[in-house]
């Protein structure tokens, strides 16, 4: 779809979820392709490509049913991304290296499962800096490159070092986290247009920062990702929807940028927020 299409409001759907598309299931996070325009795809046990339902309208109904996405429990609420807590806890892949890398053992063969780790932690990952509406710093592994930049829905990225395994990776966020934040203000993302933002002069800028011992990581690899999302017009002052308070949210999709579903009145779904949350979607 692009900028100037003209978006028609066409009547709600009555009666419950109908409509030409109809899904039923859990939320998980969307999975994003990079593209002209970034297309996202709500994984479903039947996919649901919701990047081309912008423009229609949309009714989205949380039936109260919450599931840990790890063990299949049905619980109250959730910790990390879709877990019940005793997952969170031990399972792997809430570790708290998830969050803070710089405590990671994998490369020591440590860890929850050291299996696992080795998997997903014992290999190359890559130190970003990312424009989400400001400029931040962030650490992914090297093959969720670029999809960890369109789930954070930077406007533009860049490599700024790459190592061999995750630990090194939160050593150097943590160095540049002395001047960068490593979160992206969601208000802000939403909002932010199209950047020009100058992303090789702030890698240069910022690699200098680096001491001599972990300037060596830093990547020769200049390319600049810009994306451009499914969103003809930004919401100015966006607004949280939370399907703990508001178990039905209908309305014109009137974009999609990062994880979030932007509905008309400039309501925001955060759907990797909800994962683990069971949902009928009708377009």
């Amino acid at each position: 779809m692009n900028d100037d299409a003209t978006l028609s409001l066409p009547l709600p759907p009555t009666g419950g979820p109908t409509g030409d598309a109809v899904r039923r299931g859990l939320l998980r996070k969307m999975r994003a392709e990079l593209d002209d325009t970034v297309r996202y795809l709500m994984p479903f046990e039947e996919p649901l490509a919701i990047h081309e339902h912008v423009g229609r309208w949309v009714e989205l109904v949380f039936t109260g049913e919450i599931e840990c996405l790890s063990c299949g429990k049905r619980i109250k609420k959730t910790y990390g991304e879709g877990a019940c807590y005793p997952c969170f806890q031990k399972e792997a892949s809430f570790s708290p290296c998830i969050v803070r890398p710089e405590l990671c053992r994998a490369h020591l063969g440590e860890g929850r499962d050291p299996d696992w780790e080795v998997a997903h932690h014992a290999q190359p990952h890559v130190v970003y800096l990312a424009w989400t509406g400001a400029l931040k710093v962030g650490v992914t592994r090297d093959t969720n490159i670029p999809t960890r930049w369109l789930d954070q829905g930077a406007g533009a990225a860049i490599r700024l070092a790459e190592v061999p395994y995750r630990q090194l990776a939160g050593e150097i966020e943590v160095a540049m986290k002395a001047h960068l934040s490593d979160r992206t203000q969601w208000q802000r993302m939403l909002a932010d247009g199209p950047t020009d933002v100058d992303m090789v002069a702030e890698k240069r800028r910022y690699a200098a920062l680096l001491d001599d011992g972990l300037k060596q990581w830093r990547s020769e690899n200049d390319e600049v990702v810009r994306p451009r999302y499914p969103l003809p017009t930004p919401p100015m002052k966006p607004t949280r929807i939370s399907l703990d308070k508001t178990r039905a949210v209908d309305g014109l999709l009137t974009g999609i940028r990062g994880q979030y579903l932007i509905f008309e009145g400039e309501r925001a779904l955060n759907v990797r927020r909800h994962a683990g949350y069971r949902v009928e979607l009708a377009v």
